[in-house]
């Protein structure tokens, strides 16, 4: 394995501080900062796999000859746009991916080689899931020196091997080196692996505020390089010190306005709720069997918890399957109470990726065809049904065209469950009202 370059001494890596453990305690408790906003978001759990369908997809095309020659509408795309997507930390994580024709970069589009070069990394990451492996995969990637391809690759190696790998933006990079006085560099990978190993250095250090998944503290590092906190003074100047208490008393202040945001993504996590309630009271009423998703049942709704009365364990096929751990994140599934087989399966976008969404569908359609459900509904504000209809008119989702989806828009679902529930039965009513999508 190459040797890792680093651009600054080891040194630099600040040891413990009483100030920097302060921080951290007060960053964890932020209602505005990644952590809260971010890293303990039910969402960004429900990525992983989504993700990794996405890159073996791309994968697949490269190896195919069928990838293309740009961006726009490829598998690619589709998974990068899942990633960016995410919340303020991963905003703009396309931007390295788009074609920039005067700059012909990232040369993976019409350089035949380098995309192969490129898919040959993601195939490597994919199938590993050693740090050494990692490591010598990215090397391998660094010595065809792709034009334009750097380290914003990371990003997609993070939702393969969070705890392996760091996620990798501007802001993060700002963050790292005001942390630890570093000189770290945009588009090296060198520089990159160097902050890793910083970075692996505080999460030792740190171990009771840090995560083993390099999203704690990437998002900790965003949130310095972002400019929402100023690191504490790296030479404990008691003036400095000074200073730098009364700026963290000032964000302390200004969280309070960063808590009204909070509560608007809230209030769209609560809607999501609201949903999975309508589909779980409706399906209860037509006699079926209700699963809630397992990172949702335990959220309020009333007086008592969404997964209230409701199962605890997917059907004997499902829960002994490869993708039960995905399975059991679809939003609503309706089982018939005798056959003890899946009905139907329902995924609630309010504000998420559609992207994911599909793929627990198609893990739940395809992986026991036994226990395929007779209809997916994906439910979603009846704005979204357009982008809805152009996600699915994307190649990398061919294979949704043989389910039976259909969308379903909220307005109906309001409309009508309680008709539904008094006067339906099976599965009539909601299709019914539902839009086909094939």
């Amino acid at each position: 394995m190459m040797p890792v370059s680093t651009s600054f001494d080891d040194n630099a890596v600040r040891t413990p501080t009483p100030a920097l453990g302060a921080l951290l305690d007060r960053w964890r408790t932020d209602s505005g900062g990644a952590y809260r906003t971010w890293f303990l978001w039910d969402e960004r759990l429900k990525n992983f796999r989504s993700i990794r369908r996405g890159l073996e997809a791309v994968v697949a095309e490269i190896e195919a000859g069928t990838f293309g020659t740009a961006y726009r509408g490829s598998s690619l795309e589709t998974v990068v746009g899942s990633i960016a997507e995410q919340r303020q930390i991963f905003r703009g994580a396309d931007h390295a991916f788009l074609w920039k024709p005067k700059l012909r970069i990232p040369d993976i589009y019409e350089n035949t080689e380098n995309q192969r070069a490129f898919g040959r990394f993601l195939n490597t990451c994919l199938c590993c899931d050693a740090e050494t492996a990692l490591i010598d995969a990215i090397h391998a990637l660094d010595r065809h020196a792709i034009k334009g391809l750097g380290p914003a690759c990371a990003n997609l190696l993070y939702f393969l091997h969070p705890t392996l790998v760091p996620p990798f933006n501007t802001a993060i990079v700002n963050g790292y080196n005001t942390l630890t006085g570093a000189r770290v560099k945009l588009g090296r990978w060198d520089s990159y692996l160097a902050m890793r190993h910083g970075m692996q250095t505080l999460m030792q250090q740190y171990r009771m505020q840090f995560s083993n998944d390099f999203g704690a503290i990437a998002g900790f590092l965003f949130d310095i390089g972002s400019g929402r906190y100023t690191a504490p003074p790296v030479d404990g100047d008691a003036l400095a010190l000074e200073r730098w208490q009364a700026d963290l008393a000032q964000v302390r202040e200004e969280s309070a306005a960063s808590a009204k945001a909070l509560a608007l993504a809230r209030e769209s996590d609560h809607t999501h709720t609201e949903i999975q309630a309508w589909l779980r009271d409706l399906g209860r009423a037509l006699g079926f069997k209700v699963w809630i998703a397992a990172n949702g049942r335990g959220r309020m709704y009333g007086e008592t918890t969404l997964g209230q009365d409701c199962l605890v364990e997917l059907p004997a096929g499902l829960e002994a399957h490869p993708a039960a751990d995905t399975i059991r994140l679809i939003d609503v599934l309706w089982i018939n109470a005798e056959r003890n087989t899946v009905e139907a399966a329902f995924e609630v976008e309010h504000t998420t990726s559609i992207y994911s969404g599909i793929v627990r569908m198609l893990d739940l359609a395809f992986g026991i065809r036994e226990q395929a459900a007779q209809a997916y509904f994906l439910v979603a504000p009846d704005a979204r049904e357009g982008d809805v209809r152009a996600q699915f008119a994307r190649p990398a989702f061919n294979r949704v065209t043989d389910l039976n989806l259909s969308f379903l828009p909220y307005s109906e679902l309001r409309t009508h469950r309680e008709a539904i529930a008094r006067f339906g039965t099976g599965l009539k009513g909601v299709s019914a009202i539902a839009h086909p999508l094939r």
